[in-house]
């Protein structure tokens, strides 16, 4: 995505191309602030005197009621920190072996998770909360723990432990939800809320400690996709730059945007992995709130129910983790930036040369790649360190993905563009964790589509063939043996400019309505039929920028209002 619009290059060249990303995860620390205070004024009751947990000590000698992924987790004998037993849980190199146990809870209630755990990267937290882990070496049981509050109509809450991918068993015992007034524990009841953020997280493992993913996720055509909520409008704010739309404040974003993507954090240097968020400056943007205003205007729009992320990358961000220390150093100034302002989450637009394929690396499930290995490690660490609430969302150009059908990397012989496709590991290996993908659908050359024809900007075809690639899935570089797998529909949304001034390929209201006809209801198709069928639960749509929205007059954020929530 552009700061400022530019003529789309020359070919499949994406330099040069507008920034845009959308991700969404983490604490709300405006939130935590506001929890904290009112515990100081005795608005919550403490955490004291009950628990909550059945078999926290697995002394029954059986797993129940705790639940592990995959039948990773036993109870055994010989490794406990307290009575004979404790949990032993294997984690593998596409299974972090996540065990859980699901309570009931009182609403407006302040409780702690703790637990001791033995193992190198062993996690705790509470699904919607935070999480803490021991980065140790695994010789000595330590203790872990994490508080949270619940939310106002809150009755459930699921806590967890799990290890780390390719880092072996693990073991955890004496495991204690506490806090007041404590029921007759209820075995599995159904989660009705998530936690919300905590009221004190626990603080960061250094950067030195974080884990490298040593395998991917294991291939699957069709994973747990995470919740649909429905169809979704994805925007983002030019929060550091005014462009030539001009500044729009947080607070007068209009209530249609669900995901807010503020553009952009950017790199110290291409390799740093420090990553900083500036806001704009009042001399470039005289209307610019306050900090305090900008926090509280992101607090109210997730109280409203929207996603606020930070997005990473854009037209001047070029990011590129070469190392095992600019990776965990991403992962550290990211928390800062995700925990200073209470974001939801975390949106990648890398572009231009900030991902690329080294001669050799042609395998996309099996990457080897340094900058690709080492951002799949990062964002996993990101989503296990914030829970399964986290947002993550991408934005890459369409050289970066569907122009994978036809090149991959610089090619068996070398001399192609080795960053031709080179999203596609990132996407697949995060496909599990991965709340949105929105292709960028402009400042795009010809990019050929499953019909083996070449698709132009300009109209409703270049939307539907672009999105049906990643509806029905394709052969990466033409190899039928290694098939890049289809997405959910609900995972995806498409990415337009949002007026002419934005970028090139802008095309009117009547041929984004074509395009949505054609995907979700196989109706108004033009030349290009869509493979993969109707898809009614495609997500949405996602736009550079609600900035230039708000400039054209709202003309796209009205338009799928009017066809999605007429």
């Amino acid at each position: 995505m552009r700061r400022t619009p530019a003529p789309a290059p020359a070919g499949h060249s994406p330099a040069g191309r507008r920034p845009r990303t959308l991700l969404a995860a983490g604490t709300a620390s405006a939130v935590a602030a506001a929890t904290m205070a009112g515990l100081a004024l005795g608005l919550a009751p403490a955490a004291s005197a009950g628990e909550f947990l059945v078999n926290g000590g697995f002394e029954s000698g059986a797993l129940g009621p705790w639940s592990c992924t995959g039948g990773t987790g036993s109870v055994v004998t010989g490794q406990a920190h307290g009575g004979g037993y404790a949990l032993a849980a294997a984690a593998s190199a596409g299974d972090t072996a996540q065990c859980t146990q699901t309570v009931a809870v009182a609403p407006n209630t302040t409780y702690t998770f703790s637990a001791w755990v033995k193992g190198s990267y062993v996690y705790v937290g509470v699904n919607g909360g935070t999480s803490t882990w021991t980065p140790g070496t695994g010789g000595a049981y330590q203790k872990l723990s994490v508080g949270f509050t619940t939310g106002a109509t809150q009755t459930s809450a699921t806590v967890y432990t799990h290890g780390w991918y390719g880092q072996g068993t693990y073991y955890a015992d004496d495991l204690s939800l506490d806090g007041p007034g404590a029921p007759t524990p209820t075995a599995s009841p159904t989660a009705t809320a998530s936690p919300t953020v905590t009221a004190s997280p626990t603080a960061t493992p250094t950067a030195t400690a974080t884990p490298t993913a040593t395998a991917t996720p294991t291939d699957t055509a069709s994973p747990t996709a995470p919740p649909t909520g429905g169809h979704s409008l994805v925007g983002y704010l030019h929060a550091s730059f005014a462009n030539g739309a001009g500044y729009t404040r947080m607070a007068d974003v209009p209530d249609s945007w669900d995901f807010v993507n503020l553009s952009f954090g950017e790199p110290t240097s291409v390799t740093s992995g420090d990553i900083r968020f500036n806001r704009c400056p009042a001399t470039e943007c005289p209307t610019v709130e306050s900090d305090a205003d900008f926090k509280a205007a992101i607090a109210a729009k997730r109280a409203k129910g929207k996603k606020v992320l930070i997005s990473i990358g854009g037209q001047n961000g070029q990011v590129q983790l070469t190392t095992a220390a600019a990776r965990d150093t991403f992962v550290s100034s990211v928390s800062a930036i995700i925990d200073k302002w209470g974001l939801d989450g975390l949106d990648i637009d890398f572009e231009g040369h900030s991902l690329s394929l080294q001669t050799g690396d042609t395998d996309f499930k099996n990457p080897t790649s340094p900058v690709v290995v080492n951002l799949i490690s990062a964002l996993k660490t990101l989503k296990a360190k914030y829970g399964p609430n986290f947002v993550l969302t991408m934005a890459p150009e369409t050289f970066f993905v569907q122009l994978g059908y036809q090149y991959y990397g610089s090619g068996p012989w070398g001399g192609q563009d080795p960053r031709a496709g080179a999203y596609l590991p990132v996407i697949h290996a995060l496909r599990d964790d991965l709340t949105l993908l929105h292709v960028q659908d402009y400042n795009s050359g010809s990019i050929m589509g499953l019909d083996n024809q070449y698709h132009s900007m300009g109209g409703a075809d270049f939307h539907v063939a672009m999105t049906d690639m990643l509806l029905k899935g394709f052969p990466v570089a033409g190899n039928t043996a290694n098939v890049f797998p289809p997405l959910p529909a609900s995972q995806l949304a498409i990415g337009m400019p949002a007026t002419t001034n934005a970028g090139n390929g802008y095309v009117a209201p009547a041929e984004v309505d074509k395009a949505l006809d054609c995907l979700t209801k196989l109706a108004n198709c033009g030349g290009y039929v869509p493979r993969a069928g109707a898809q009614p639960n495609l997500r949405g749509l996602m736009t550079w920028s609600i900035n230039w929205d708000q400039f054209g007059g709202r003309e796209f954020s009205k338009n799928f209002d009017g066809y999605f929530r007429r």
